[in-house]
């Protein structure tokens, strides 16, 4: 569906944690902190900061300290033989040209992909019909060379994508990233000439929006002068640019506020792509959104709560979610989950008295994971206990019907595309141990046909999948997936990698991965993911119970799932390590300094662990209304009480951790990982750390990038947890 909207995904406790640290008799691999005057536990709030020199992101002292500790790092891991061969292996699932290249529906049939290989390390976007995609051997014809165009300007260029203009869809505005950070340029392309346009629409770096008006027009969402943008680091102004201005002729058109994570206004189309009415929206914080739909050159904001999503418009109907329980002005009860539908133009006539239509309720064990459109349908995607369903609904004659799709059973179904032109949608469906398949289902018919399937990538003969339920410290059950050889020995010796998210709603879901099964699985390693509270494998609640001050019920489900499989005689602390990114990076950093006699390694990629100071730092201050205001009383004394860079403390036996992250990381920001290593090191901690200069939040911006990260895990992994 093409709906220009914008994402914004980016996305209790008074006193600090006290943690007693059991005996470690069992010997893991530690050293004992060593105290030093400005550790940040025992330093005063305002004292000077020893580290401030990495605060600089390319500034030459940090990254001669940056390039001395990588180097430490790869020379101590590649002296490993494994470290090569984990590599070669990664390297060679990564780059396979038999796997699927999934593609996304395009105009008049086509059929559109971005494909990466080993003669393409940047990529290249290309096109076929749907007929010849089918077929073994696509013909594909290259729009857009990524390696050629990076090397003709010598950029590393990484492509985010390009916004095609409806309803030819043959001028695009394409954005590109240097080395992945989330601020990119945009140019005008033409697909039919494959060039960039000679004085079309153009605009410089910068985290930005750009969308189409008409062919001549585009609004766009930028910083405009230097400094003017949220105190989240994102836009919050959008001007209209007619072809041929430059661009300080832009004139001005919505403006949000500079305490709001980002704002903008954008266009709203139909399904065919025709222009419905103009759309702004400004993000109060990270969940909650104020919503404007112009009518003419009024705005209107409908009654619906500021936590609900704007899924969609279709025939006329609006599309809504609930994040809360909500009553209308009719007195009409909905309950938080629910998919609402209402005529959109009937209820900006009269927002005061709309009433809207329930679609589908989720159950306790149900959530609602996306919404997307057809033609002629609207599709649901559900999480039944951590599985996947999909739903296909059709309004006629002012009325919904649904039907479930005939879709295989306990397996991750992910939607790849849906079809403007027709009822098709093609879904990606996958489990740990099965190698994904590409169906195309019509969603008026239900019928399904399998296209395309992946070559298994690892040997999964003798091996299980098994889901558990931990009970977390305040009775809540928490489930996991358990993914290791049949004939394990309950000894206590299986090393096993445990991974959760734990944040912002996001769910995490049985998946095939050709390199955990290769490097890990196949060499006698268990595999877990656990779907702890905080993201939204069971509804918004399950989120709402790990917001801000609640966090710490995130903390205990990671930490009841590994003393569940301990109590199993799965594995022991000696065989047992973590590992996650991102918010799951934080999630690394708490297990790290509240539980480090739990785990003997502890993988800890693109983090926030400075929770004391994470709003000044890159895009920190967007995620507020996730982890609360390290300002406000009751909010910062918790956020200092499970912040890791402040919870380091003298005395205490630590494992050695992996730090990972990026130069080019502008939304979280490498400072957080150098700084903890840095007060590591200072402490006489033993620790890697690899950061990427190139990469983005993703910490790699090509395949070998990321073949080099998979060996540096997977690596380090096999030293702490599998040798003697």
């Amino acid at each position: 569906m093409r709906i220009s909207l914008k994402s914004l995904c980016m996305t209790t406790a008074l006193a600090a944690i006290a943690l007693s640290q059991p005996s470690l008799s069992w010997g893991q691999m530690t050293t004992v902190a060593k105290a030093v005057a400005d550790n940040p536990n025992t330093a005063p709030k305002d004292a000077p900061d020893p580290r401030a020199f990495l605060d600089e992101i390319d500034g030459a002292e940090a990254m001669k300290w940056v390039l001395a500790h990588n180097q430490t790092t790869i020379d101590k891991l590649s002296k490993d033989p494994r470290f090569a061969q984990n590599q070669a292996e990664a390297l060679t699932i990564l780059q396979a040209t038999d796997r699927i290249a999934v593609p996304g529906f395009a105009h008049k049939g086509m059929v559109q992909n971005f494909w990466q290989d080993a003669e393409h390390t940047h990529g290249i976007w290309r096109q076929t019909t749907w007929e010849s995609y089918k077929t073994a051997t696509p013909q594909w014809d290259t729009i857009l060379d990524i390696d050629a165009l990076s090397k003709a300007e010598g950029k590393n260029w990484v492509y985010e994508g390009a916004n095609c203009l409806a309803p030819d869809y043959t001028r695009c505005l394409v954005e590109l990233s240097d080395g992945g950070k989330d601020a990119t340029i945009v140019r005008e392309f033409d697909i039919t000439t494959k060039s960039f346009i000679k004085g079309g629409f153009e605009l410089p770096e910068g985290k930005q929006s750009v969308t189409w008006r008409d062919a001549d027009t585009v609004y766009i969402t930028r910083e405009w002068t230097p400094g003017d943008v949220t105190e989240s680091s994102y836009a919050y102004i959008t001007k209209v640019l007619k072809r041929g201005q430059p661009l300080d002729q832009a004139v001005e058109i919505y403006r949000g506020a500079k305490s709001d994570v980002s704002a903008g206004r954008t266009v709203l189309r139909d399904v065919s792509g025709k222009y419905v009415m103009d759309y702004a929206y400004r993000g109060l914080d990270f969940f909650h959104t104020q919503q404007l739909f112009y009518v003419g050159d009024k705005p209107v904001e409908l009654p619906l709560p500021q936590s609900s999503n704007f899924n969609g418009y279709m025939d006329g109907q609006a599309i809504y979610s609930l994040k809360e329980d909500w009553t209308s002005a009719k007195g009409t009860a909905f309950k938080t989950g629910a998919v609402l539908v209402f005529d959109l133009a009937k209820a900006l006539a009269d927002p005061a008295n709309m009433e809207p239509t329930l679609l589908f309720q989720p159950d306790a064990h149900q959530s609602v994971e996306g919404i997307s459109q057809t033609k002629n349908r609207l599709i649901l995607s559900l999480l039944s206990n951590v599985t996947g369903e999909v739903w296909s609904y059709d309004y006629t004659g002012g009325k919904w019907s649904a039907k479930k799709l005939d879709l295989p059973a306990n397996s991750a179904l992910d939607i790849a595309s849906t079809d403007d032109e027709s009822d098709r949608v093609l879904l990606t469906v996958s489990s740990f141990l099965i190698p994904a398949t590409l169906i195309n289902v019509d969603a008026a018919s239900g019928k399904v046909e399998q296209v395309k399937s992946s070559p298994a990538r690892f040997n999964a003969e003798g091996l299980q999948v098994q889901q558990f339920w931990a009970t977390s410290k305040d009775g809540t059950k928490v489930p996991y997936f358990f993914i290791a050889k049949k004939d394990i020995k309950l000894d206590g010796t299986t090393p096993t990698i445990l991974n959760a998210y734990g944040g912002f709603e996001v769910s995490s879901t049985p998946y095939y991965s050709g390199t955990i099964g290769k490097l890990w699985l196949e060499k006698g390693g268990a595999f877990v993911l656990a779907n702890i509270r905080g993201g939204g494998e069971f509804g918004p609640a399950w989120h709402e119970a790990g917001l801000k001050t609640k966090r710490q019920n995130i903390y205990n489900d990671f930490q009841a799932v590994a003393e569940d499989l301990i109590a199993k005689k799965i594995t022991t602390p000696r065989h047992l390590g973590i590992m996650g990114g991102s918010n799951g990076g934080l999630l690394m950093g708490v297990q790290l300094t509240q539980r480090p006699d739990l785990w003997n390694a502890v993988d800890v990629q693109v983090p926030l662990l400075d929770m004391v100071n994470y709003t000044k730092m890159s895009a920190g201050a967007s995620w507020q209304g996730e982890y609360g205001d390290p300002n406000d009383p009751v909010e910062g004394a918790f956020l200092r009480g499970i912040s890791p860079y402040h919870n380091v403390k003298a005395g205490v036996a630590y494992p050695e951790p992996l730090f990972e992250t990026s130069t080019k990381d502008d939304r979280v920001g490498p400072v957080h990982a150098r700084k903890m290593a840095a007060l590591f090191e200072e402490m006489g901690l033993p620790f890697y750390y690899y950061e990427n200069t190139e990469g983005g939040h993703a910490a790699a911006s090509n395949l070998p990038e990321r073949a080099r990260r998979y060996a540096i895990d997977y690596t380090y992994f096999m030293q702490k947890l599998m040798d003697k």
